[in-house]
């Protein structure tokens, strides 16, 4: 068994989620979770389409600014600092408004001399500052303070040109999410329409461990790629668990991977995503358009859902919620909510965690990159001419580019104007970096990493002072050879010990390069 696989599930495929549930305060919730048998005959809808050549419902286009978008878990977030993050081409700030304890989202340009606002601090009255000159804003975007501006002179800063546009917010499930439309008219929103909710996320009885890493992937190669599981034992060979052989009458050949055909079907296609079943019984749920759930029936799947909420079979559910941030590039946010071994968050931190999860991200990182450039060579809405997709393991990905060609007409709608190109292909250690797109935004490995940079210092200061005690000590101090050699070797062992740590922390918090033809 692979090292990722001792901290994941045993089969992506054998994941379960349970439905949610409408919350809130007078809003209804999204109810994202895959229709049972007794809800599909229920509501009427006709049966499943083909699983190679799945139909995508009406043609709707989708408005991508008329979402919520995921920003990043909130545990990610420090409360005394601002957050820059491009969301859809937007540049916003992500702040902590301890006047009303809730997080705020601000376009990130102050309106004096357009300064990132990201760039600035919380002031002592818990205002947003602007570093360059001074300038503070309150939750609502109005600039509170302008220390150029004389006091008993015209009240400049209470002039519309002096407020920041502020985005409509939510924390739901410990994710901060925000709408990329400002104004009056748009801040009712959440009366409207809620973002996915996972109510096992906020069931007492689970845990659930987030993440986040910006990738040099575009959107929808991203999507496509968490939509694929037959690709799973071969591009993240030795990092995840070989499947087990199941019958296929005729077979001849197997392989050291365990490939397999995956029986798909996808139904339920539309603007709002799709449910793709599988045949051991799990499902795909695509909740357009950011995020999708991975996840398997409960007992009695023809039951409805309410008969299985004291349920206490082990369950592990996996949600990814993905964002365009420019083209050619995008951000994973996931959670993993299980209802088992609670404990182990007790004794093991998330950067643990995040260790085996990227060095899943990076394992086909760059064939995704390269994948990429392919596609847009032949152009992004001629997918289909250029691949060659005939089995059914692929029927949840060619649901996915026929949504995106349908509903979004193979674009992403842009919040602000972007350059539509790809960036170059950099090198290998820069497209696989881990410290800026994972570690300096997750709070748990930049303290993990400062913790481990200051032991190797520590260990090599011991190595030091040991041998220098040593050296100064011959002739004037009384010790057994025994006694020199406890020193001297615990000398060698600080010094070896600084140089594997040097090494660990190279590896898992900077760059580890992940050879196929190694595994």
């Amino acid at each position: 068994m692979g090292p990722v696989t001792q901290l994941l599930p045993r089969s992506l495929l054998s994941l379960a989620l349970r439905p949610a549930a409408p919350t809130g305060s007078g809003a209804r919730a999204s109810r994202l979770a895959p229709p049972r048998r007794w809800l599909h005959q229920r509501a009427g809808l006709s049966s499943p389409v083909s699983a190679v050549s799945p139909s995508v419902g009406e043609q709707v286009e989708l408005d991508w600014l008329d979402t919520w978008c995921p920003l990043a878990p909130v545990c990610d977030l420090d409360p005394g600092a601002p957050h820059g993050k491009t969301v859809l081409g937007l540049h916003v700030v992500a702040w902590y408004d301890r006047a009303a304890s809730e997080w705020r989202v601000f376009e990130d340009e102050c309106p004096h001399r357009r300064a990132p606002l990201s760039e600035g601090r919380i002031d002592g009255k818990g205002r947003l500052q602007c570093v360059y000159h001074g300038w503070c804003f309150d939750g609502r975007g109005s600039c509170e303070f302008i220390p150029q501006a004389p006091a008993l002179g015209p009240p400049v800063h209470k002039k519309s040109k002096a407020c920041v546009a502020a985005y409509p917010t939510v924390v739901q499930n410990n994710v901060l999410w925000f709408y990329p439309r400002a104004g009056a008219e748009h801040r009712d929103v959440l009366q409207r329409k809620r973002p996915p909710l996972i109510p096992e996320i906020d069931d007492p009885s689970f845990t659930t461990a987030y993440g986040l890493r910006d990738l040099p992937l575009g959107f929808d190669m991203l999507m496509e790629n968490l939509m694929d599981p037959a690709h799973l034992p071969y591009a993240h060979k030795g990092l995840w668990e070989r499947l087990r052989y199941k019958e296929d009458p005729g077979r001849a050949e197997f392989d050291l991977e365990g490939g397999r055909p995956l029986k798909m079907k996808v139904e339920e296609a539309n603007v709002d995503g799709f449910l793709s079943r599988q045949d051991n019984g799990g499902y795909i749920r695509y909740a357009a358009p950011f995020t999708v759930y991975y996840g398997s029936p409960l007992p009695g799947d023809q039951e409805p859902p309410e008969a299985h909420k004291n349920t206490k079979k082990p369950r592990f559910l996996l949600a990814f919620m993905c964002v365009p941030v420019a083209p050619g590039r995008s951000r994973m946010i996931w959670a993993f909510p299980r209802n088992y071994g609670l404990w182990l968050n007790n004794i093991m931190p998330r950067w643990f965690f995040h260790i085996a999860q990227n060095a899943l991200l990076d394992s086909d990182l760059y064939l995704l990159h390269v994948e990429e450039r392919n596609y847009v060579r032949a152009g992004v809405e001629n997918w289909h001419k250029v691949v060659y997709a005939p089995t059914s393991s692929d029927a949840v990905v060619l649901a996915f580019r026929n949504w995106f060609t349908k509903h979004c007409k193979s674009h992403i709608g842009w919040a602000a104007p972007v350059v539509d190109q790809l960036p170059t292909t950099p090198t290998k250690d820069r497209l696989m970096d881990r410290y800026w797109s994972h570690v300096a935004q997750c709070t748990s490995c930049s303290a993990a990493l400062r913790a481990m940079k200051a032991l190797e210092v520590a260990l090599q200061v011991a190595s030091v002072a040991v041998v220098g005690f040593l050296a100064a000590s011959k002739g004037t101090l009384v010790m057994s050879v025994t006694q020199r050699a406890a020193l001297v070797s615990l000398a060698v062992l600080c010094f070896a010990t600084s140089r594997w740590l040097a090494g660990f922390v190279q590896k898992n918090f900077y760059f580890q390069d992940y050879v196929h033809a190694d595994k």
